[in-house]
């Protein structure tokens, strides 16, 4: 029997039956925990839900897994909803005085526990939150906090010593009506990281309409096309602390959708950074870097704008990575119950649906994802799958039975390019149903086996650790740039390890839905206890080439100078 048979023979095995157990510890399965108990982290994201069903209610909140304080651990940053009244005042902002409310930045004291210095670092936020981003927008070696709100966003500057400074003022970044996802991204290569924000739709709270039927219990949450769409914000790094708004004059800010994930990589390797946006329920959107400052959406023209019967579907997370190891960056959507995640394979710059090849598509079609990512969880040196899900409606049962609002999470593993359902193997944690939300990935205690923080609309968030132990080995790169921005955000990294498995990576801390990931690029080596070549392509141009390097460790890479002509 071949691997994958034996994956597929597993999937038969009952939940909590003793062969399962025997069985997964015979592939090796890296298991999940909650580490929640332990962690002290007590974040609750409160929508603060109304009987008017106000469609915000059902949207927020991001995550972020950052290094806020330099110390090599990553911190984690959650944002909050706020108070709603029922029904809320005409032109009344939703309150976030009260602490329940607050958003909230824990330090990783790294022994497991968290400590919550939200007040001290002077982080709480303002109105109703959704997303954040993260980066060090000003190159000063601190990673600075954005903010995305229904209403005016937040930039946070890191001060370096703990605490944040609202600067969004003196930035001209705060931008207006409903922001969701957000990514700091080097897309003109000049050194400064710029900023780009999804915006999801024109709605208001007195613009709130009665959708669904006129019943006790069945009212429900808008559908999108109820309401205009919206156009997206780009805000360009004046490289003084300030920002200039270009939206319309990079041609991204011309394209309306309904905004909610958002993306980037170099889609065609022509070195310029390429912008993806989810939708909802319009076409997807790709935005081709013409390396001039403006972009052409061209998602339509190379086979992402639609899945593959031309149906556009409820696009939320996102995320731009190469799933298959063959160099070029692949692009997977979340959708609803009813629809099916989507996964674009990336052929040399044309994309092709593969969601059914793949076996994502069979795998997804009664389900609602949100925060998702590519990550190597069990370090074998492909990237499988992670997904939180959770139907929108929080009364869907009423009018699909077959189908729940609260879902468990999901695990996929990548057999070179196939999918199988390894959830039921890889820790009792993921079953727990749950409303999930924004989920940030990346190394919590610097083992090597990536870990999830998820939030969770109305309950606590979950801190899943991955407890690794399977024997394979690992590499992380943090990159520190000169010449490029200090993140050496949208490097792009090539490993071949001593076996001759090749991969790619490339440095962002986009991707899953409202969220921010851990910058550090990790590959899983397997077996392999040596990586024979790492070659960086910097933003500069720069290119850098290392030989012989040992596994399972932190690499922090630093670019080189320019050669002198």
């Amino acid at each position: 029997m071949n691997r994958r048979a034996f994956v597929l023979s597993l999937l038969a095995v009952p939940r909590g039956a003793s062969a399962a157990h025997a069985q997964a510890a015979a592939l090796r399965l890296p298991q999940f925990r909650d580490a929640t108990p332990q962690s002290r982290i007590g974040f609750q994201c409160n929508g603060s839900p109304t009987s008017q069903k106000y469609l915000i209610e059902t949207m927020p909140g991001g995550v972020a897994m950052f290094d806020y304080d330099g110390d090599g651990r990553m911190d984690l940053y959650f944002v909050n909803g706020a108070k709603l009244d029922d029904p809320m005042p005409p032109r009344k902002e939703p309150d976030k005085t009260d602490p329940r409310f607050w958003n909230r930045l824990y330090h990783n004291n790294g022994d497991g526990t968290f400590t919550d210095v939200t007040a001290k670092a002077g982080v709480q936020g303002r109105g109703y939150g959704m997303g954040v981003a993260v980066g060090d927008y000003d190159n000063d070696g601190h990673t600075d906090l954005y903010v995305t709100n229904f209403g005016r966003n937040i930039l946070y500057h890191n001060n370096g010593d703990g605490t944040f400074t609202d600067v969004t003022d003196k930035a001209g970044v705060g931008g207006s009506g409903w922001s969701s996802s957000a990514c700091f991204v080097d897309y003109d290569r000049d050194g400064w990281l710029d900023l780009i924000v999804t915006r999801y739709m024109q709605w208001d709270f007195e613009k709130n309409i009665w959708c669904g039927p006129r019943e006790p219990g069945y009212r429900g949450y808008c559908h999108p096309a109820s309401f205009k769409q919206a156009t997206h914000l780009v805000f360009h790094n004046n490289g003084d602390g300030t920002f200039t708004d270009v939206s319309d004059a990079s041609g991204i800010g011309t394209v309306p959708g309904y905004g909610l994930g958002i993306a980037f990589n170099d889609y065609d390797r022509d070195g310029w950074p390429d912008i993806l946006i989810a939708n909802d329920n319009v076409p997807e959107q790709l935005f081709h870097n013409l390396r001039n400052g403006k972009f052409e959406e061209v998602a339509l023209r190379v086979g992402l704008a639609y899945d593959e019967d031309g149906r556009t579907f409820s696009g939320m997370g996102t995320d731009f990575d190469d799933y298959d190891n063959d160099g070029w960056p692949d692009v997977v959507v979340g959708a609803l119950a009813n629809e099916k995640y989507a996964l674009f394979r990336n052929r040399k710059g044309e994309f092709e649906y593969v969601s059914g090849r793949s076996g994502l598509g069979r795998i997804s079609s009664m389900h609602s994802g949100w925060g998702l990512k590519l990550i190597d969880y069990d370090n074998d040196g492909w990237k499988d799958l992670f997904v939180a899900q959770g139907h929108v409606m929080d009364n869907i049962s009423l009018s699909s039975p077959s189908l729940k609002y609260l879902e468990p999470m999901l695990l996929l593993k990548n057999d070179a390019g196939v999918f199988e359902d390894v959830s039921a193997l890889s820790g009792d944690v993921l079953g727990v149903p749950r409303a999930s939300r924004g989920v940030a990935f990346g190394d919590l205690d610097n083992d090597g086996f990536p870990d999830v923080v998820v939030s969770c609309l109305n309950a606590p968030a979950v801190v899943l650790r991955n407890g690794g132990g399977n024997g394979n080995h690992w590499l992380l790169v943090n990159t520190v740039g000169t010449s490029s921005n200090r993140d050496g955000i949208g490097a792009r990294i090539r490993v071949v390890s001593e076996s001759g498995l090749e991969q790619f990576g490339f440095v962002t801390t986009a991707g899953s839905y409202q969220s921010a990931n851990d910058k550090r690029v990790h590959f899983g080596l397997g077996q392999d206890k040596k990586v024979k070549l790492l070659e960086i392509l910097w933003p500069s141009g720069i290119e850098q080439r290392l030989e012989g390097i040992t596994a399972d460790q932190i690499l922090t890479v630093k670019e080189p100078p320019r050669a002198v002509k």
